[in-house]
C-alpha cells in the first residue's frame, strides 16, 4: 500500500541513498525503520533507471514517504511519492538552472505527474564535490551572497525548497544561518559531511530540514544516531 506523503514541512530528518551505492538488506531495513521522516534517493553521478528501480522497490516495502530526486532524465522511475526537481541557483550555466528542464518538458511534457513534482533551488558550496563541478556552481560565496541567491529561490521563483548543499564537507553554520534568515516562504534543507549527533544538532537548530547521506554508507550506527539528535534539537532561528 502506498504511503501518503506528509507535507514536507514535516520533515526534519531524511536519509538520501544513491542507487549508485551498495547497502545490505540489513541495513536498510534498520535505516528504513529508524524513525526518519522520508527518503530521498539520488546522486550526482552513475544513476541509471535499473539501479534507481532496484533501491525503490526495495525501500517500498516500507511505510514511509519515498521520493526521487531527478538528476538523469534516463532514470526517472514512475511510483515514487513525489519528484524533487533540483534547480541551481549558483550555477554559471544556465542550463542547470533551466536548460534541462525545458528539454525535460519539451521531451515528456505530455507525461509529466505535475502535482507530484517539488522544485528545489540548490545552492552547491563544496568546489570539490561532484555536483559543484557539472554544474559549474559559484562555490565561492560569501554568507550575504548565499542568502541573496536564498531569497531570488524564495521570493523572485517562489520555490518551495531551498537546498544549502556542501556534499562531502561540513558546512558553515553561520552560512546556514543567515541563509535561513532570508527565507519568509521556502524550506531550508541542509545536505553534507553529517557524520556526528553533535554536527546534526548543528545543522538541526538552523535548517527545517536536516539530509544525512554518505555516512549511512560509512559509519551506519553514526547515521542512526542523526534520527533522534534531530528530532529532539528546536529550529532556533
Amino acid at each position: 500500500m502506498k504511503t501518503p506523503l506528509q507535507p514536507i514541512d514535516d520533515w526534519r530528518h531524511v536519509f538520501k541513498l544513491d542507487p549508485d551505492k551498495e547497502i545490505g538488506d540489513v541495513a536498510l531495513d534498520r535505516v528504513c525503520l529508524s524513525g526518519t521522516d522520508a527518503i530521498m534517493v539520488g546522486g550526482s553521478s552513475g544513476v541509471t533507471f535499473e539501479n534507481t528501480v532496484d533501491l525503490m522497490s526495495r525501500i517500498r516495502r516500507y511505510e514511509l514517504p519515498v521520493v526521487l530526486e531527478v538528476s538523469e532524465l534516463d532514470a526517472v522511475v514512475p511510483g515514487f511519492d513525489a519528484y524533487m526537481i533540483p534547480m541551481v541557483l549558483n550555477t554559471n550555466n544556465s542550463n542547470w538552472l533551466i536548460g534541462q528542464h525545458r528539454e525535460a518538458i519539451q521531451q515528456y511534457g505530455y507525461m509529466i505527474p505535475w502535482d507530484l513534482l517539488i522544485p528545489e533551488g540548490y545552492i552547491i558550496l563544496n568546489p570539490d564535490a561532484t555536483a559543484a563541478k557539472i554544474t559549474g556552481a559559484d562555490t565561492q560565496l560569501s554568507p550575504a551572497e548565499a542568502a541573496a541567491y536564498a531569497q531570488a529561490g524564495d521570493k523572485l521563483m517562489s520555490l518551495p525548497v531551498v537546498y544549502v548543499e556542501y556534499s562531502g564537507m561540513f558546512g558553515d553554520m553561520e552560512l546556514v544561518k543567515k541563509v535561513k534568515r532570508s527565507l519568509t516562504q521556502a524550506q531550508l534543507f541542509y545536505g553534507g559531511g553529517i557524520r556526528t549527533v553533535e554536527q546534526a544538532q548543528e545543522v538541526a537548530a538552523s535548517a527545517n530540514t536536516v539530509v544525512v547521506g554518505n555516512v549511512v554508507y560509512d559509519d551506519l550506527e553514526a547515521a542512526l544516531a542523526t534520527v533522534d539528535a534531530v528530532k529532539e534539537t528546536k529550529l532556533t532561528l
